[in-house]
């Protein structure tokens, strides 16, 4: 079956970049900083994709604002610099990008990163001149309410018929389904397989490149120009 799509959304941490690892150090470490109980690594990947008090209530449902602010200044001061695990775009991601621009599509992002962490990404990735438009958690609502969707939807002046959301946690997915948005879903980031299959998206791969394979072959080529 063919997809006509004009704008392609995709999630950052997990689905264009490999950065699980450094999230999860990052948040352990500005946890023992600042002397709060502990959470899995489990715990801490459960809640890469949502925004940053979103994740924090997830975590600590009982603590203060204060509290939040505090580890919130301790893990980016981390993650944006202090911290050296690796982070790099999965293998086929630029390839990717540069042939769905080529093919003259709107490209954008929808991500729970602040706009400081997600334009440095950007800039030290290589990937940012293809991308039109970005949403970030500090700008607009938390995932999955479909706020991010809906501004990109508008600011490109789109249907959300002609709207695909791509993105590796249910997080993403919901957000999709709640505007009224066709999701696809990648198995390699922060949430098994299963919960993304649940979420009902069109379809759920299990590498970058079997994503761009499916993006050439499901999408037409008719009406995104």
């Amino acid at each position: 079956m063919k997809y006509s799509k004009q704008l392609l959304v995709f999630d950052w941490d997990g689905t264009l970049m490999d950065s699980q690892a450094r999230i999860v150090n990052c948040l352990r470490i500005a946890i023992d900083k600042i002397g709060k109980e502990k959470r899995s690594d489990e715990q801490l990947s459960n809640v890469i994709g949502l925004g940053f008090r979103e994740a924090l209530l997830s975590l600590y449902p009982d603590d203060d604002d204060s509290f939040h602010k505090d580890l919130i200044d301790v893990y980016r001061h981390y993650f944006l610099s202090a911290d050296k695990t690796p982070s790099v775009l999965f293998e086929g991601v630029l390839d990717m990008l540069k042939n769905l621009n080529d093919e003259g599509y709107y490209l954008a992002i929808a991500t729970g990163k602040g706009r400081h962490g997600l334009d440095i990404a950007l800039n030290e990735s290589g990937a940012g001149h293809f991308f039109h438009a970005s949403r970030c958690a500090d700008e607009t609502r938390s995932k999955p309410h479909p706020q991010m969707l809906e501004e990109l939807i508008e600011y490109f002046g789109v249907e959300a018929d002609h709207t695909l959301m791509i993105g590796d946690t249910e997080y993403d997915l919901e957000m999709a389904n709640n505007a009224n948005v066709h999701g696809v879903g990648v198995s390699y980031g922060a949430h098994a397989e299963q919960r993304i299959l649940d979420c009902k998206p069109i379809a759920c791969v299990r590498s970058a490149q079997d994503l761009h394979s499916w993006l050439t072959d499901a999408i037409s080529n008719q009406g995104h120009n």
